[in-house]
């Protein structure tokens, strides 16, 4: 009767939790008494939850946003907190050291303390008075602390004004975190030859280092294995977002138009929080995060901003040799140099604490350690240390977003960006004068050779960063004769450009289909922008199919799905069946090609695709077509293989009527909470998927993970549309996903979800309004 006494269990927690989380929904309005205003403000939320925030100056502002955050996402901002200052563990016990241990090596707590020193004082009172209105609520609210709380058994802590800037690292460590690459392409080279590499990752430029002699005796006797797998997930890069701008000559009503869609993982509570806030000195509308009192992405009453990511790499690892006589000092150019050392003590949940020694050198913290025994790293013949820009104490990008939102015309827009240190990002430009640009700012580090592909040389200096790139020598333009800019996390930079940025680009696929939709037409409207995000267009498919369908295979119902292929318009369509014959036929191409050379590290290459490689190896190089028991270069051979074990997964899935095999039935929207999933029981309960369009390569991106269980799952999107016709700001458009609260109980939880799948558009108090919410100053 075990079983019966867990159920009940289970009940009664259900029930617990449900009462608490009705209990933690925050009242729709009324008189608040606010401990730390210097004078009152309105919260007016319209029917979505969406608040227009009047205050009589910016710090009061930021105490509200600091308020109705705490009120609605209070554990989200506390997890992500505890993950940045390497606590996580304190709640989750030992599963979670090794990315305790991951961000205590990196020092990113105490790097965002530094950086909150370094800010100036008006800057400081802003996350001062944003810090203020979180401890206010937590202090004086009137309903439950969320559950997880009660479940954990734990209460937040006070919130500092450091805990907001760990935001910005964490964010610059999923979208710049592009050592992750390094460290795996040295493990290919590890068994893996170079000329296979330049398949893998073309174009690979002539004069790139290619290790040889001492150090790539070095990187194969380093323990790389251990190291790669000491990574948490939330290390990058990810990146995958659209943005772009018009002028007035191609728009119906004059004025530039401007849209962006950031993509990132699909979550519930989503990233954004959507806000609108108005003082004396700004009105500015857009998406927050919560954790930070700016608007990130969105417009003000002159100008309106998006980004996208550019994948700068801003981050190398170097190989450093340890003194041969003194294991406690490391070899530099100009001696030998003691490691600094400091002790770090992480408290387990049910647990002993594990105190660790981290080592950094004049580069940066010493991540080999990662791969060594928890409490004593072990003294080796070299180690492995990151210098990354978004680690320098001295980074102000939160003066820079600050900055952003309070910019009145494009030479203050720029002028604040110079504050811009990482994560690099594409930024697009319009305003109500009629004007339009694009920047890419951020700390680009000019290294004295090479370009960060593999681990470098540390001890000689040979290999050093020697500066930056200049702020006016940054990719940037401004009224480009064309009227238009497009980004897409697609090289930004012709091959003249002086230096070096980036050569992981993605490919160009959306960058390429957005030009060709704003070449077909002379003038826009915002519904013709919202069409464009909507594109499901696939140029990938559009480019492979005719390839991959140059044989008559020998089952008819291969033949039939060949025959779809060849009449299908290549369109990503939920209704469709193509897209999921097209895209588990890639997936199983994608196994059988790569496999045999890279084994068991064939997960973390699979996906996303890679269209260029495939290209590649059907056309140039097919030694790599290799099928079962049949020779080498024969690629008809491996494609027919491949297309009838995609199609023998696919009828195990969904069954053997190949017209049922829509791609709206597997390729899902998933939006999990990060917390609930991991409970035991009920974790499922809060989590919800809805069918949606696209695929990696389209406009209307949905991207999927072919190693999971579930791998055509849409894990990876636009969690914010958005588009601003400069001729009213005011009447600009926004959607997020899945919505504004943390709450699954509220009714703000996931209203959004739908309305963002199928762009059902959002305006600022275009909806019919809640109660107000008055904040006013305690006596």
């Amino acid at each position: 009767m075990r079983w019966l006494g867990l159920v009940v269990l289970a009940i009664v927690a259900v029930i617990a939790a449900v009462f608490l989380w009705l209990r933690s929904v925050p009242a729709p309005g009324g008189t608040i008494l606010a401990h730390g205003l210097s004078a009152p403000v309105t919260v007016e939320r319209d029917r979505f939850g969406i608040p227009t925030i009047t205050a009589a100056n910016e710090r009061d502002a930021a105490f509200a946003v600091g308020y109705l955050h705490a009120s609605e996402r209070l554990f989200q901002m506390d997890l992500m907190r505890h993950i940045g200052a390497g606590r996580i563990s304190e709640w989750s016990g030992g599963a979670t050291l090794g990315i305790d241990r991951f961000t205590r090596t990196l020092g990113i707590y105490g790097t965002a303390e530094a950086q909150y020193q370094a800010l100036p004082p008006d800057g400081r009172a802003v996350l001062d008075a944003y810090a203020d209105g979180v401890n206010d609520w937590i202090e004086h609210r009137t309903t439950a602390l969320p559950p997880e709380y009660y479940l954990l058994g734990v209460r937040p802590e006070p919130w500092r004004p450091a805990d907001s800037l760990v935001w910005g690292k964490l964010m610059s460590l999923q979208l710049a975190g592009n050592f992750r690459n390094e460290l795996f392409r040295a493990r290919l080279l590890q068994h893996l030859k170079p000329e296979d590499l330049d398949v893998l990752y073309p174009p690979y430029p002539k004069d790139a280092p290619v290790p040889t002699g001492d150090t790539a005796a070095l990187l194969k006797a380093m323990p790389l294995d251990a190291i790669y797998a000491a990574l948490p997930d939330l290390v990058g890069p990810i990146y995958a977002s659209n943005n772009w701008v018009v002028d007035g000559k191609h728009t119906v009503s004059g004025k530039p138009m401007l849209a962006n869609d950031p993509h990132l993982g699909l979550d519930a509570p989503g990233i954004w929080y959507l806000a609108h806030i108005i003082t004396p000195d700004m009105d500015v509308a857009g998406v927050t995060a919560p954790s930070v009192p700016y608007v990130v992405l969105g417009h003000n009453a002159r100008i309106a901003w998006g980004f996208t990511t550019t994948t700068g790499d801003v981050e190398d690892c170097f190989i450093e040799k340890i003194d041969p006589n003194d294991p406690n000092k490391y070899l530099t150019p100009d001696g030998s140099a003691p490691f600094a050392t400091r002790a770090e003590k992480i408290l387990v949940r049910r647990g002993e604490p594990v105190t660790i020694t981290v080592r950094t050198t004049r580069h940066g913290p010493v991540i080999s350690d990662l791969g060594e025994d928890y409490a004593k790293p072990a003294p080796q013949g070299t180690v492995l240390a990151l210098q990354a820009t978004w680690l320098a104490i001295d980074d102000r990008s939160p003066e820079a977003l600050r900055g952003i939102d309070r910019a009145q015309n494009w030479d203050q827009f720029r002028d604040a960006l110079k504050l811009f240190a990482a994560p690099e990002q594409n930024m697009v430009y319009a305003d109500i004068d009629g004007n339009i640009g694009f920047i890419a700012p951020a700390r680009i580090p000019i290294r004295a050779k090479g370009d960060g592909f593999i681990p470098s040389p540390g001890w000689s200096g040979d290999y050093d960063w020697k500066g930056f790139i200049p702020f006016d020598e940054l990719p940037m333009a401004y009224n480009p004769a064309s009227g238009r800019i497009v980004t897409a996390n697609n090289k930004i930079v012709p091959d003249s450009y002086p230096y070096f940025i980036s050569r992981e680009w993605d490919y160009p696929n959306r960058a390429e289909r957005i030009a060709q939709l704003l070449a077909a037409k002379d003038k826009f409207a915002p519904d013709d922008f919202a069409a464009i995000q909507a594109d499901t267009l696939s140029l990938m498919a559009k480019d492979l199919i005719p390839l991959m369908t140059q044989f008559s295979p020998a089952a008819a119902r291969d033949q039939g799905a060949i025959d779809r292929l060849k009449d299908w318009d290549f369109h990503m369509g939920r209704d469709q069946v193509e897209p999921l014959i097209f895209v588990a036929w890639l997936r199983e191409l994608t196994r059988e090609l790569f496999e045999p050379k890279l084994g068991k590290e064939l997960n973390r290459f699979w996906s996303p695709p890679h269209p260029l490689v495939v290209r590649s190896i059907l056309t140039e190089h097919r030694d790599w077509c290799v099928a079962e028991g049949g020779a080498a270069g024969d690629c008809p051979a491996l494609l027919a293989l491949s297309l009838h074990r995609a199609l023998d997964d696919l009828a195990k899935r969904y069954g053997d009527d190949m017209a049922t095999w829509h791609w709206g039935r597997a390729h899902r929207a998933r939006f999990i909470n990060q917390f609930w999933s991991k409970v035991p029981v009920v974790g499922g309960w809060f989590a919800f998927d809805l069918p949606t369009d696209g695929g990696s390569d389209t406009v209307n991106r949905g991207e999927m993970s072919y190693a999971n269980d579930e791998p055509f799952a849409d894990d990876h999107g636009p969690g914010l549309r958005t588009i601003v016709d400069l001729a009213a700001p005011e009447r600009a458009r926004f959607l997020i996903a899945p919505g504004q609260s943390a709450s699954p109980l509220s009714p703000h939880y996931a209203d959004l979800a739908t309305r963002w799948r199928d762009f059902a558009w959002l305006e600022f108090g275009a909806s019919p309004a809640e109660p107000t919410i008055h904040l006013v100053p305690a006596p």
